[in-house]
């Protein structure tokens, strides 16, 4: 009897956590699927109502990115006072509004603000999140593994998935000036969203999860890890920022673009199942490196094969590895460093990623006007992430 209520108490604590996890995957789909990557599916119709180059629009990015680190920068301070979780529902929140307005204010010194908030709000949330996914299934490595993964790949990949279903077919039926409305549609859907991640960070247990203990963090021993994530936050944002640019500057379909990009969220969506032996087999800096290089392999396929096949076999791979990077960092910080010191030290990668994600826009945007093909942009960031590789794989696990 005492064996079956046992059992009974850990299947509810299991679908529990199941929930918890679920909260956080909406809270990710809000602050990075839609809050960062639905910009780049608008790009297009925003250039031409707007008659932007590619610099300009890259400078929106930029801004955008600026905010993150503000953000970035804000929750490494405000994470040593305050829980995780009142971290992340609050910036799950201002994000939500904040796209939501994005849709309402349409005047360019609006959007340039807007951006930056949304920057510096889903900066909030989504550096807490990774923390709070890994305080679930503390007694299963495999699932714990498996969680990380899913929370950043589903997460933003289910973003994607609707944005690209929703948004190419708007304008391509409605026309360029459209874009608002875009940007309305997904703040409501933010909004739903964000009473499923506010009950999971109410259920999730309590937690001594506030950064005390800096100094024993060794980050001498971490600058391969940190040069390897902070390459893929210079290059992975070029082809998000810029792919729907150059599939419009093939001539190819709505259709078309919106089936590379559901294809690309969905690929984000599963690849955690590909993920997940590889993150629960390693605690060193070689998950990353996997990573950056399918993530290369992906970013410069489109310009080699310039074809609707090209972008299919593109989004597949870019897809199964983009938001695993993520991932790979979370679970090289929960198996190396101590557990009050895991959302610090996720804050601080944050902020090394935000920095270089910063410059990929602009500096892709100022290229691509130069050479007038954003394709060569494309393939320079391909090759910045293959050095990265090169630098996370010389990682050690440090325990």
């Amino acid at each position: 009897m005492e064996i079956s209520r046992d059992s009974s108490d850990h299947f509810r604590s299991t679908i529990t956590q199941w929930f918890i996890l679920l909260g956080l995957v909406l809270g990710v789909t809000v602050t990075n699927g839609f809050a960062r990557f639905s910009y780049g599916l608008m790009l297009p119709a925003i250039q031409a109502e707007l008659n932007w180059n590619y610099m300009q629009a890259g400078w929106l990015g930029t801004i955008n990115a600026i905010g993150y680190i503000v953000g970035a920068v804000f929750t490494m301070l405000i994470v040593q006072k305050f829980p995780s979780k009142y971290l992340f529902a609050a910036g799950l929140i201002s994000t939500s509004v904040t796209l939501f307005l994005t849709g309402i204010l349409v005047t360019i010194e609006a959007q340039f603000v807007l951006r930056f908030l949304a920057g510096l709000f889903g900066a909030i949330s989504f550096s807490t999140a990774g923390a709070l996914a890994s305080t679930l299934f503390q007694d299963d490595h495999k699932m714990n593994a498996l969680s990380i993964a899913i929370l950043f790949g589903t997460g933003g990949g289910l973003g994607i998935v609707i944005s690209g279903g929703i948004i190419p077919l708007l304008i391509d039926f409605y026309g360029n000036s459209v874009w608002p409305i875009c940007w309305v549609i997904i703040g409501v859907l933010c909004v739903l969203f964000c009473p499923v991640g506010i009950w999971s960070v109410i259920k999730l247990p309590r937690s001594n999860m506030v950064a005390k203990d800096k100094q024993k963090i060794p980050f001498k021993s971490m600058y391969a890890i940190f040069t390897g994530y902070a390459s893929f936050g210079l290059g992975y944002i070029v082809y998000l920022t810029f792919i729907s640019a150059w599939m419009v500057s093939l001539q190819l379909s709505a259709l078309s673009i919106t089936s590379v990009w559901v294809i690309l969220g969905l690929c984000i969506c599963v690849s955690p199942f590909f993920w997940k032996p590889i993150f629960a087999r390693f605690d060193d800096g070689a998950p990353l490196s996997f990573i950056l290089i399918a993530i290369a392999v992906g970013t410069c396929i489109p310009v080699l094969f310039p074809s609707f096949m090209g972008l299919i076999v593109s989004a597949v791979i870019f897809g199964l590895s983009v938001f695993m990077a993520p991932g790979a960092i979370t679970n090289f910080t929960r198996k190396n460093l101590h557990e009050n010191n895991w959302a610090y030290s996720i804050s601080v990668f944050t902020i090394i990623f935000a920095l270089a994600q910063t410059i990929g826009p602009f500096a892709a945007g100022v290229l691509g006007d130069w050479l007038e093909n954003i394709g060569a942009s494309l393939l320079i960031a391909s090759i910045v992430m293959m050095i990265g590789a090169f630098f996370a794989y010389s990682q050690k696990g440090m325990r």
